[in-house]
């Protein structure tokens, strides 16, 4: 049974930061793509940023410098390190996992963040 949970979301003032985590179980941790998500009320979820296998990093612009993704093959497990956060960060944050040969592709439920002005 695959699972995908996070953890850390929460409420922060503009500026501060957070750390969401993403623990993994039932899945083949290392093969995958893990990427987080965010959707804000009322628009498309879009993708913050995501790490390859082999450490590989990709970042959304909005995010970039900002935002930092990690990822522990021991742990199976997947951060999101947001820093110098902003109002329009708003949103709850999905984990993500895939492995495209397979056309697998999993999701958390969601954790929640929210960065007061």
């Amino acid at each position: 049974q695959v699972q995908l949970v996070e953890s850390g979301g929460g409420l922060v003032l503009t500026g501060g930061s957070l750390r969401v985590s993403c623990a993994t179980s039932g899945v083949s941790f290392s093969a995958y793509v893990m990427g987080w998500y965010r959707q804000a009320p009322g628009k498309q979820r879009e993708l913050v940023a995501s790490i390859t296998p082999g450490g590989s990093t990709d970042y959304a612009g909005s995010v970039k410098g900002r935002f930092f993704i990690s990822r522990d093959t021991g742990k199976s497990t997947v951060w999101l390190q947001m820093n110098s956060l902003k109002p329009e960060d708003t949103g709850v944050y999905y984990c993500n996992a895939a492995f495209a040969l397979r056309s697998l592709n999993y999701w958390g439920q969601g954790t929640q963040v929210t960065v007061s002005s």
